[in-house]
C-alpha cells in the first residue's frame, strides 16, 4: 500500500504564495523508493526545510515529498574534509558537528536551516561566489533517484548531464538520496570583517575591483531608497577567515568553540504595512550612520547568519508576506543595469527591508544555473499586490534588456515569456527531464508557472 498524504496548506519563507498540497512524509529510504513511483498524487515535488521565498517546494494541488528524517552522516575523512551523507541533513547540523573539528560548510547562504538536498536544487551560493564559486566547485556526486525508481549516481564523470541539469534544477529531475562534498578547513570560527561606507553605487563598484581579490567574501548592504547624488550608497562589508592573532582574547582557548546565542523570536506577524518607506527609510537611515570604516573580528554565526538568530523572523512582513527578488546583470552591463534598478525602485518609492549587491565570479556548467560573472542584488520586497507586480515587472524588463536573469530560487513573478532569453540552456533541460522523467511524474508550481515545464 502507498503512503498516504496529508492535505496541507504551504508556503515559502515569503509566506506568498500559499498552496493546498498533498504532503507525503517517508520516514526511510524504503518508503521514499515506493512513493516516487506509487504516489496517488499526479506528480510530486521535493521539499526541505521550506526555506525557498517562492513556489519552488510548492505543488498546488499535488504531492510534495518531505523526508527531513533521512539525514544520516554515512562517513567522515578527517584528512580531505570529505563529507558522505545523505539529503535532508541541514547547514545546521554539518556546521554544528564538523566545525569544532576545524571544519566550514565551503559556501553557505544567508540561512543554515537548508538541506544539502536543496542547497544542490538551488546551487546555492555565498559571499564567496567571487572566489571560492557555488555549491558545485565543492560537490564530488551524489545519487539522484528517479521518478522511476531507477538510481542513478551523478557526477561530472558519470551521468555528467543529470549531474548539471540537477544543479540549479530546482528539484525536477528526482529526489537526491545521498552526497559527497568536501567541507572548507578552518584555523577557527571567526572572520575579520573589513567595513567601508561607500558614498555612491560607482564608489562600491570601485571598491569591490580594487579589494575583492584580496577578501574571500564580499557583500554590500544598500539603500535602495537613496536617490540622487547619493544613489546606491552601501556599507560594504569584505572578509577573511580570522588568523590566531586577530582573536578576541576571550576566543583564543578555544577558537572553534561558537556558543551559540540567546535565540529571539517573532512572536506574532506584524500588521500589514509596518515596514513602508517611511519606516524602511529612517532604518537606512540609521543603518548607514551606525557604521564606520575599520576591521572587526566576528564569529562565523553573527557574519554569515545574523537573522538566523530571530526564529520566525519571517513574520515581520505581516500577513501578506515578502517577495524576495534577486536579480543578475552580467559584468559588461553591471553598472548600468544596476543604475536602472536602483533609480527604479527609488522612483517608485517601493520599500525593501534587506538589500544586498553581490559580485559573481565565473559560471558553471549547471542548466539552469544562475551565477555567472556580474553583479547580483537581493530585495526583500513587502506586501505582494498589483502596485507591487508592476514594480517587479519593470525590474524584469531591465533585467531582459542587459541580458541577466532572476534567480529561480526566490522568485514569486517571473513571467514565462522571459524565461529562455534568461536561461539560454532550458531546451537542453527540458530535454533531459522529458529523458530521465517521461511520465511528468516530477513537476512544482515553480515549474509550471514560469514555463519551465508545460501546464
Amino acid at each position: 500500500m502507498s503512503l498516504r498524504p496529508e492535505q496541507e496548506r504551504l508556503a515559502g519563507w515569503g509566506n506568498f504564495p500559499i498552496e493546498e498540497c498533498a504532503v507525503y512524509r517517508p520516514e526511510n529510504r524504503a518508503e521514499l523508493e515506493a512513493l516516487v513511483v506509487e504516489a496517488e498524487a499526479p506528480h510530486w515535488i521535493p521539499r526541505g526545510l521550506g526555506r525557498a521565498y517562492g513556489d519552488a517546494s510548492l505543488n498546488a494541488g499535488s504531492g510534495v515529498v518531505l523526508a527531513q528524517g533521512l539525514d544520516r552522516v554515512l562517513d567522515f575523512d578527517e584528512e580531505t574534509g570529505l563529507l558522505w551523507c545523505e539529503s535532508g541533513l541541514s547547514l545546521a547540523a554539518i556546521i554544528e558537528r564538523f566545525l569544532p573539528h576545524g571544519f566550514f560548510f565551503p559556501v553557505t547562504p544567508g540561512t543554515k536551516y537548508i538541506t544539502l538536498g536543496g542547497a544542490i536544487a538551488a546551487n546555492v551560493h555565498g559571499k564567496n561566489h567571487h572566489s571560492d564559486g557555488s555549491i558545485s566547485a565543492w560537490l564530488e556526486d551524489f545519487r539522484l533517484l528517479l521518478a522511476t525508481g531507477e538510481v542513478l549516481d551523478c557526477s561530472r564523470e558519470r551521468n555528467a548531464e543529470v549531474f548539471w541539469a540537477t544543479l540549479g534544477g530546482m528539484g525536477l529531475t528526482g529526489y537526491v538520496l545521498d552526497v559527497r562534498l568536501r567541507l572548507k578547513r578552518v584555523e577557527n570560527a571567526y572572520v575579520a570583517v573589513d567595513y567601508e561606507k561607500a558614498r555612491d553605487l560607482d564608489a562600491v563598484l570601485d571598491s569591490f575591483l580594487l579589494h575583492d581579490r584580496d577578501h574571500v567574501y564580499s557583500v554590500a548592504w544598500i539603500d535602495t531608497l537613496a536617490s540622487g547624488a547619493s544613489l546606491g550608497r552601501s556599507v560594504i562589508m569584505r572578509a577573511n577567515h580570522a588568523l590566531p592573532e586577530d582573536l578576541p582574547r576571550r576566543a583564543r582557548t578555544a577558537p572553534l568553540d561558537v556558543r551559540t546565542r540567546g535565540s529571539l523570536s517573532m512572536p506574532f506577524r506584524l500588521p500589514n504595512g509596518t515596514l513602508n518607506p517611511f519606516t524602511i527609510r529612517v532604518f537606512n537611515q540609521v543603518f548607514y550612520a551606525s557604521h564606520r570604516d575599520g576591521r572587526f573580528v566576528t564569529d562565523c554565526n553573527q557574519f554569515f547568519y545574523p537573522l538566523d538568530r530571530v526564529r520566525h523572523w519571517n513574520r515581520g512582513y505581516g500577513s501578506r508576506g515578502v517577495i524576495q527578488y534577486q536579480a543578475l546583470i552580467p559584468r559588461e552591463s553591471g553598472r548600468r543595469g544596476m543604475v536602472e534598478i536602483l533609480e527604479t525602485l527609488a522612483a517608485a518609492n517601493w520599500p525593501s527591508f534587506l538589500s544586498v549587491l553581490k559580485p559573481f565570479g565565473e559560471a558553471d556548467a549547471g542548466l539552469l544555473s544562475f551565477p555567472r560573472p556580474g553583479l547580483t542584488i537581493s530585495l526583500d520586497l513587502p506586501a505582494p499586490g498589483a502596485d507591487l507586480l508592476g514594480v517587479v515587472n519593470q525590474l524584469d524588463q531591465i533585467v531582459l534588456r542587459h541580458g541577466g536573469s532572476v534567480y529561480l530560487a526566490k522568485d514569486s513573478c517571473l513571467r514565462p515569456d522571459a524565461l529562455p532569453a534568461m536561461y539560454p540552456e532550458l531546451d537542453r533541460f527540458r530535454s533531459l527531464k522529458a529523458k530521465i522523467d517521461p511520465a511528468g511524474r516530477i513537476s512544482s508550481s515553480l515549474a509550471r508557472r514560469v514555463g519551465i515545464l508545460a501546464s
